[in-house]
């Protein structure tokens, strides 16, 4: 049987035809590339109760999106923390814990990661240039950009799938990881030291990067999760 794969998904106004309404909705290309490394997608919307739906999932994407309301972590919304989602946090963090729960696989994408981060108590950089001293992460509003990474040598799912070493990704955020919660071990870093990868200690996969691999025109992270959810 494909293995069905829950993303979760925003909840957004949005314009279509001659409607403007409140809707759920995701990139395309999350669907996309769920389907063509061989799972169904289903998209999970921000709602009450949502983390019910783990139940039925053979593995769970938490998508990017706005930032994380700092609240969650403690700390009081800096002048660049301008969009929040306090429902999208709420429901997204039930479903990484009821993935938790049930060994459910999960890959945390750009804002996944930092919501599985935050979640496990740690903290987030409200915005990254302030810390790294450049744009390098986003130069451009509501486009990708690109940079490198390198994933660190040893035994870990990432360097598995995609090999240690450097490599060029798609980006786009402007805030990151600050302390990194217990139990998660970073796995891949850019250039100016920013975590762009975690991995849960002892989960089977549970793996988060910083980056868009959605954007990009690479299948293994995406086959390695589908694989996993097989198991």
């Amino acid at each position: 049987m494909t293995p069905v794969i829950g993303i979760s998904a925003y909840s957004e106004q949005a314009r279509w035809g001659a409607w403007n309404l409140p809707a759920t909705l995701l990139p395309q290309n999350y669907a996309d590339k769920v389907a063509a490394a061989g799972g169904a997608p289903v998209l999970l919307p921000p709602v009450n109760g949502i983390e019910a739906a783990v139940n039925g999932l053979d593995a769970l994407i938490i998508s990017g999106g706005p930032d994380v309301d700092p609240a969650r972590y403690g700390e009081q919304a800096g002048p660049q923390t301008t969009v929040i989602r306090p429902g999208r946090d709420a429901a997204e963090i039930a479903l990484f814990g009821a993935a938790l729960e049930s060994g459910v696989p999960v890959l945390g994408i750009c804002r996944g990661l930092q919501v599985m981060n935050v979640a496990l108590g740690g903290t987030l950089i409200q915005h990254l240039p302030d810390a790294v001293g450049h744009e390098g992460h986003s130069p451009t509003p509501g486009t990708m950009a690109e940079h490198k990474v390198t994933i660190g040598a040893g035994s870990s799912r990432l360097a598995d799938t995609l090999g240690a070493g450097a490599i060029s990704v798609p980006t786009h955020h402007h805030q990151g990881i600050a302390r990194l919660a217990d139990g998660l071990t970073a796995t891949a870093w850019a250039e100016d030291g920013t975590i762009e990868a975690v991995e849960l200690d002892g989960a089977v996969f549970v793996v988060g990067v910083q980056w868009h691999p959605e954007a990009g025109e690479e299948l293994a992270l995406f086959k390695a999760l589908i694989e996993a959810g097989r198991s």
